[in-house]
């Protein structure tokens, strides 16, 4: 629980035949009867194809022989060959599409909802991951294709299996046609797998180019980027990253091509030579070379489209590699905090010895952290940019855990407390929020789910988090579409948004934890100092729960109302108290106040 280990190549993804198994316990779990039923008539409409070459072959030794009732006897078989695959082939399609279409939505289902039960983002921030993650994501639609997939090389299998039989009737000799076939086989399915391997090395500069691609096209970047003049630079950028990333792709795609058509190349020959070795046998008949040419040419697009299938399976199974390695981490990072939120706190939350550094970095962002958060406190986190500060909030709500030492809530260590239930006595607002683009009420109330469609607590949040002049300019009130991308939506300043986040953060009644993380940085120093002190006001009349208010900012002036101030340099504490202690002290906090107040006269 203390770090993720770095993903290796594919040593550390799950075996191929683990994978297929899990997909189709998954898929049958999911739609069994359509799995069943689908699986049988994509067979079944493939199998009677292979007979063909027997039917032709009795056929024309019927005619040679004069033999009526054989010749009837062929064409009948012939028909209903062609008549029993046609039926199946058409009825399998549509189960196989119902079935494709079902099992698509349960897949992305599970994929979200795989994504979104990890209780840490440490995964969210991890380049290694994000390259693994990129790569389950681009390629999310061919998890719905391992099924159709493993039914179609199943059925092509069969035929293939059946083709060969009907050869070696002529002579065992044409059984070797199967051994020039083994190249295509081994190059067909090592080649998704070097193709994906290279995919996902290139992934960061895919990731790069998208990246470009979003700052180019998106409303976010527009403004600045115009006003620097450095639309034609992103573009150049955003080129160089696909080129770099889709370079080595290439390369791999065009080396594998080569192998590919020289294995073609060598069955071609095989096939050639299996032919006139049957015509010029001294007992050759016209049935066989019938049955040889009939078979051998059904032999050649059998077996090519197998190869094809077996390479597209093994890009679905690829990619349900991924899905189930994504499950297994997913399981590795929850069900191990069972424990119970506590329903009050009674003395504090303590960080004893808390060091923190972020994923795939060696540099500690926090260092030996001992610190204690009475119950029903107001406590003002204050630094430099880089102190830390937005660190020790995020440890508090277990987006992250820390990388040596613990968190205690009254003698409890928070990493035993389950995420979820501890997220659940929390509120408060964030600097980097999220904009929702819902009804206005609807994105306030996010904050407290079970009472999204509450309108009078919704009311009351708006209130609570300042945002009541918002909401009375938008001419629906709560029921305004917001987001300029939705017909009738409605665009906020930044600062508007932001005191939509601020609502949604007051949206839980009793929160045993309140954080605000700079949650009004985009207004000027009174309208914060006013919410500050509204907030605090709030805290403390609700304190009987031990309820404790952790306020963020750069603003020294706004947080001199908090019980406790805790002044982070570096990596450190450097100083905690009130602020009439931390003036008299003359220490680093008098000092960074007294700058601030000389730039405000």
């Amino acid at each position: 629980m203390r770090g993720l280990p770095p993903p290796t190549e594919d040593k550390d993804l799950p075996s191929m035949p683990a994978s297929l198994l899990h997909s189709l316990k998954f898929a049958y779990q999911a739609q069994p009867m359509l799995l069943v039923v689908s699986f049988v008539l994509t067979i079944g409409g493939l199998v009677p194809e292979a007979l063909s070459a027997l039917w032709l072959r009795i056929l024309l030794h019927g005619i040679s022989a004069g033999n009526d009732s054989e010749t009837l006897r062929a064409a009948i078989g012939l028909a209903l060959t062609g008549g029993t695959g046609w039926l199946l082939r058409t009825v399998g399609s549509r189960f196989v599409a119902i079935f494709s279409d079902r099992i698509a939505l349960a897949v992305e289902t599970h994929v979200a909802r795989l994504q979104a039960s990890v209780s840490t983002i440490e995964h969210h921030e991890r380049s290694d991951y994000l390259d693994r993650l990129q790569i389950l994501h681009d390629h999310s639609f061919l998890l719905n294709h391992v099924y159709p997939s493993l039914m179609q090389y199943v059925g092509s299998a069969a035929r293939l299996v059946i083709t060969v039989v009907l050869l070696m009737t002529i002579s065992p000799v044409l059984g070797l046609l199967v051994l020039f076939a083994v190249p295509t086989v081994i190059v067909s399915t090592r080649r998704a797998g070097i193709e994906r391997r290279t995919e996902e090395r290139a992934a960061p500069n895919v990731r790069l180019a998208r990246h470009f691609f979003e700052l180019g096209t998106t409303p976010g970047a527009a403004k600045e980027l115009r006003v620097s003049s450095a639309e034609k630079t992103v573009a150049a950028r955003r080129r160089d990253a696909f080129l770099a990333g889709y370079a080595p792709v290439a390369r791999a795609r065009w080396i594998t091509a080569w192998l590919n058509a020289g294995a073609w190349l060598l069955f071609g020959a095989a096939y050639v030579a299996a032919v006139s070795y049957v015509a010029n046998r001294s007992n050759a008949n016209a049935g066989d070379v019938v049955l040889t040419l009939a078979a051998g040419a059904a032999l050649s697009r059998y077996l090519g489209q197998t190869v094809g299938q077996t390479e597209f399976l093994r890009w679905n199974i690829e990619a349900s590699q991924r899905l189930l390695w994504l499950e297994r981490y997913v399981a590795s990072r929850t069900g191990v905090n069972e424990g119970d939120a506590p329903p009050t706190i009674a003395r504090g939350i303590t960080f004893e010895n808390v060091s923190f550094k972020y994923p795939a970095t060696d540099t500690l962002v926090l260092q030996d952290v001992n610190l204690t958060l009475p119950a029903g406190s107001v406590v003002a986190i204050v630094g430099e940019n880089g102190a830390g500060k937005s660190t020790l909030t995020k440890l508090l709500c277990r987006l992250y855990d820390p990388t040596e030492g613990r968190i205690m809530v009254d003698g409890v260590d928070l990493a035993t407390i389950d995420p979820g239930l501890w997220r659940e006595r929390l509120g408060g607002a964030f600097q980097d929020f999220f904009r929702f683009e819902f009804l206005a009420a609807n994105s306030v109330g996010l904050g407290d789910l079970p009472r999204i469609d509450e309108r009078p607590a919704v009311a009351t949040a708006v209130d609570r988090g300042g945002a009541t002049d918002v909401i009375e300019k938008l001419s629906e009130g709560l029921e305004t579409q917001l987001g300029p991308s939705w017909k009738d939506g409605k665009d906020l300043s930044f600062g508007q948004w932001q005191k939509v986040a601020v609502a949604r953060g007051f949206m839980r009644d009793r929160p045993l934890l309140c954080v605000l993380d700079e949650p009004t940085a985009a207004l000027d120093a009174e309208t914060e100092h006013t919410l500050f002190e509204r907030f605090a006001e709030s805290s403390r009349a609700a304190a009987d729960d031990g309820r404790i208010t952790v306020l963020v900012s750069h603003r020294f002036s706004t947080v001199r109302m908090a019980d406790l101030i805790v002044v982070l340099d570096g990596t450190h504490i450097a100083e905690v108290g009130d602020h009439e202690t931390l003036m008299a002290n003359k220490g680093l906090y008098s000092e960074l106040y007294g700058i601030q107040a000389a730039g405000y006269r």
